[in-house]
């Protein structure tokens, strides 16, 4: 996922933006609204398989969207009433901390954290470990700095990849493109050699898209980040909410849970769109869940 969807801007300029925007002291809470409607609204970005997408049938599916409705779960217990998940989709990366900031979208899922965000927004506990690789087809590029030299490599503008690049490798041609969609389309079509993003939503494009040929490189990404969900500064019951839906669902992938283990799998786990190794996912689970207290399944109590 982008390292940060507002990078250019700098954390002033995001908190004098906020103020213009930011909602009353003693406006509405997320855990309250969703009590009165019955829904927990969502903001993602269109068309990033296995993050967020639209299935053959229209309905939204991914990654994010599953965690946003194991969190939605978690909501509904609380407020004692089914809460749903209601996805509002963007093909602005930007407004996506915009609305949590100003409180239109009570939450987003899989995006990493930012000091820049963190000035408007809050951030949940990390759902998945990410990185920044090359895409390219096999053997082209090794993913060495030198194989990147001279090399015409898409990037998304105000992602990770657009700062990232240079310093890579200066003498890498960089090629504006708007999302990952027209990155892939100008790789098929041979105007660049490669895409410098997010592995986890390349790899899940080249599945959807059926492509064969790819490498994504090197092997150790150049960049590595924790991915989490963005929630409304200063909105401590519905983050608490958020997190302990994180822990509880981790701790049941853990525990051998068959729904949270196929809903893990279904996108970045073995026969998924990522196809994670089993033990690599365990192992980011385990280390999430060593920052709070360990939640464990507890016998019902005897009956007085």
């Amino acid at each position: 996922m982008p390292r940060s969807l507002l990078r250019r801007l700098s954390p002033l300029a995001l908190l004098l933006s906020a103020a213009t925007v930011a909602l009353p002291a003693h406006a509405e809470g997320v855990v309250a609204r969703a009590a009165r409607t019955g829904e927990l609204v969502m903001g993602a970005t269109v068309g990033l398989p296995p993050l967020v997408f639209q299935d053959a049938s229209g309905e939204w599916a991914g990654y994010g969207v599953d965690v946003g409705r194991v969190i939605a779960a978690e909501i509904s217990g609380a407020v004692g009433r089914p809460v749903k998940v209601r996805v509002v989709p963007t093909n602005d990366p930007r407004g996506l901390v915009e609305g949590v900031a100003n409180g239109s979208l009570s939450l987003v899922c899989g995006v990493p954290f930012t000091w820049a965000a963190d000035g408007v927004v809050d951030f949940s506990l990390p759902i998945a470990v990410s990185g920044l690789r090359v895409l390219a087809p096999a053997g082209r590029i090794d993913g060495s700095p030198a194989s990147l030299r001279g090399r015409r490599i898409a990037v998304v503008a105000d992602s990770l990849a657009d700062t990232e690049l240079a310093g890579i490798q200066p003498q890498a041609r960089a090629v504006d493109v708007p999302d990952l969609g027209a990155a892939l389309d100008a790789l098929q079509a041979g105007r660049v050699d490669g895409v410098i993003a997010d592995s986890t939503l390349l790899a899940g494009l080249v599945k959807a898209r059926g492509l064969s040929g790819m490498a994504l490189t090197p092997e150790e990404p150049f960049e590595t980040y924790a991915v989490s969900c963005m929630v409304p500064e200063n909105d401590s019951q519905f983050r608490n909410l958020v997190n302990l839906a994180i822990a509880r669902w981790m701790q049941a992938y853990l525990d051998g849970d068959p729904r949270a283990v196929a809903t893990v799998h279904r996108w970045v786990g073995p026969g998924g769109m990522r196809e994670l190794p089993a033990d690599q996912i365990r192992e980011v689970f385990q280390m999430v869940l060593t920052t709070v207290e360990a939640l464990r399944p507890l016998p019902p109590k005897p009956a007085r």
